[in-house]
């Protein structure tokens, strides 16, 4: 095992002993629904809600991909409560196969997935797996959180970026249901028949509902908020989290301020704490109505407040570990 500094080794090097195999299942159905879906978006020009129909399959088969592989990894590491945890995992790749392939059937039917309120039986029965299956996916990532949170599974950079990316990613499952609360509207088919939907994703002022053209790629509105984009920050911290860590470990070989691995965890930990005031920051902004590629006053000073924050954070610990190696650098001349 590689030493960077006394007690401190380069993350992940005795990496994950049995990665969680039905996960690691769903992440490959997931992979092989994201190719479907970039093919669905070349061939299959029908808008649902004047959005390409393959476009939300696409998007769920992604974010699951990320999901479902970090998560594997995750419960392969050893931890206390791992029958626990390996059981929620597979509860968890159960369901997300479960639910997504609704989403997939609802896209090649050229109808919506989510809050639709259409009376078909194949409607009605995927609302009911929903129904259940969503708040399946929160409950078995919460266990997981609860049980791996106050245990150290890694080094101690990785560890707290597993802490902090579990409570980021249950709180990002949590944000979802406040798209049930946006209100009714009407939105059209494929084929041109108006849906009544029960929610939305945009919150705004004089009515305004999600935006058929939206951003580039994502979707997101461009005319109101939009909760996606807490959902997405939530969902995705772990693996920015991790990334970092991995990073840092890695950077360490070169730079030897960070060679200490208690340096390492705080730019985590100052890390982590700037991505739960990016969750924070755009579920405001959202909830305020303003669309996610046109901030206001506000929400850029209030950015540019937290990214100087961050700054300064980097900045201190970086200095307190080159001071803490100063003593040992003159001792050894």
């Amino acid at each position: 095992m590689t030493q960077l500094d006394e007690g401190s080794t380069l993350p992940l090097e005795s990496g994950p002993r049995r990665p969680h195999r039905p996960l690691l299942v769903a992440c490959g159905l997931m992979a092989a629904l994201l190719l479907w879906s970039l093919a669905g978006l070349v061939l299959d020009d029908r808008l649902i809600g004047g959005e390409p129909a393959w476009a939300k399959p696409a998007k769920f088969a992604a974010a699951f991909v990320l999901y479902t592989a970090t998560l594997a990894w995750l419960l392969g590491l050893p931890h206390r409560g791992s029958r626990v945890t390996r059981c929620m995992g597979t509860i968890f790749a159960v369901t997300t196969v479960v639910d997504v392939g609704f989403v997939v059937v609802q896209a090649a039917r050229g109808t919506f997935s989510h809050f639709n309120t259409e009376s078909d039986a194949v409607n009605t029965v995927g609302q009911l797996i929903f129904a259940s299956g969503v708040p399946g996916l929160f409950a078995a990532n919460l266990v997981i959180a609860v049980v791996v949170l106050w245990q150290r599974v890694a080094d101690r950079p990785v560890t707290l970026a597993i802490r902090a990316g579990l409570v980021l990613a249950v709180a990002g499952m949590a944000l979802g249901y406040l798209m049930g609360f946006t209100g009714a509207r009407t939105a059209e088919a494929a084929d041109g028949r108006a849906v009544e939907l029960v929610g939305s994703h945009t919150v705004g002022d004089r009515g305004v509902r999600d935006d058929p053209a939206g951003l580039p790629v994502t979707h997101w509105s461009t005319t109101g908020g939009d909760l996606r984009v807490p959902h997405f920050v939530g969902l995705h911290g772990m693996q920015v989290l991790l990334l970092a860590a991995v990073a840092l470990g890695f950077a360490a070989r070169r730079y030897p301020a960070l060679r200490e691995e208690r340096a390492r965890a705080r730019l985590v930990g100052v890390l982590a704490a700037a991505w739960t005031g990016l969750l924070a920051l755009t579920l405001w902004q959202a909830l305020r109505g303003v669309p996610p590629a046109a901030p206001d006053g506000p929400v850029l000073l209030t950015g540019a407040a937290l990214l100087a924050a961050t700054a300064l954070g980097v900045a201190l610990v970086l200095s307190a570990a080159v001071l803490r190696r100063a003593p040992a650098t003159r001792v050894s001349h």
